[in-house]
């Protein structure tokens, strides 16, 4: 059993529901992103998504893009990354996916990207622009490494394609909650009720929703569905704001990351 899979099973077993929290890696510098993610698992995030910044994130809103802006400017490269979950697992055992790009990987080199991932202490991928068309061989490289491969399904998914993401997938299922990019909204379109419903049916791997959510509201909401709520450009946003002000920044972070998770305990039903 992975540690992304224990973690979902003791969840289960509290009768909770996970926070997954995103962070993008090297934002607004690396010190301070290590001290985010520090902060992010000792203040309740039960999964951390770490984002790999690319020049070209078409999925993503400008709250994320500028993230990526802000570190790639300060000299972030991938290896980065695997520099700060060995720092970080120096401390915490929460289970770390890395949610990116394909072309970062490419670029690394698969075999090379998926290895150094697993000795850092990352415990799964997300290839967020890679089409279930292209899974493989990335998938095979990754599971044959010792990674969970999170499936991404996104709202226009039919059922062959959401069985054949259920089939392929480990660790857990990131449902998409609305068509297009990434960002904040006020309110969620009913259509991921009925994706999570489907993927019920085809698969007994841990179902969590993103796209959207930065309310404990909102979480309470989603949470009563699914497995798992995936908050990111709400969190980001927080490193945009205070990113000049550490202490400020850590101490906000740190406040929202605990409503959030108490939110989503709120909805459970």
């Amino acid at each position: 059993m992975s540690r992304i899979e224990e973690r979902f099973r003791e969840l289960k077993e509290r009768g909770e529901k996970g926070l997954v929290l995103y962070l993008t890696a090297g934002d607004p510098d690396l010190e301070t992103s290590l001290e985010l993610l520090l902060c992010a698992a000792s203040s309740g995030a039960d999964v951390i998504e770490l984002g790999i910044p690319f020049s070209d994130p078409m999925a993503d809103g400008p709250v994320i893009q500028r993230a990526f802006m802000r570190s790639l400017g300060s000299g972030f490269r991938t290896k980065d990354a695997f520099r700060l979950v060995r720092e970080f697992r120096k401390y915490f055992s929460t289970p770390l996916v890395l949610f990116g790009y394909v072309n970062p990987i490419i670029a690394y080199g698969p075999t090379r990207f998926f290895r150094d991932a697993v000795r850092a202490g990352v415990d799964g991928i997300l290839a967020v622009d890679l089409p279930l068309e292209e899974w493989e061989p990335f998938r095979e490289e990754a599971v044959k490494s010792g990674l969970d491969w999170i499936g991404l399904v996104a709202p226009t998914s039919g059922i062959e394609r959401i069985r054949l993401i259920g089939k392929k997938s480990s660790g857990f299922i990131y449902v998409i909650s609305v068509t297009g990019i990434t960002g904040m909204r006020e309110k969620l379109p009913a259509e991921y009720v009925k994706i999570v419903k489907s993927l019920r049916k085809e698969t007994s791997l841990p179902v969590v929703v993103g796209f959207g959510i930065s309310t404990p509201e909102m979480a309470q909401e989603v949470a009563s569905v699914c497995d798992g709520v995936v908050v990111g450009s709400a969190a980001v946003r927080l490193v945009e704001e205070h990113g000049k002000n550490k202490e400020k920044l850590l101490r906000n972070f740190s406040s929202f990351v605990e409503k959030m998770k108490l939110g989503m305990q709120n909805g459970v039903v």
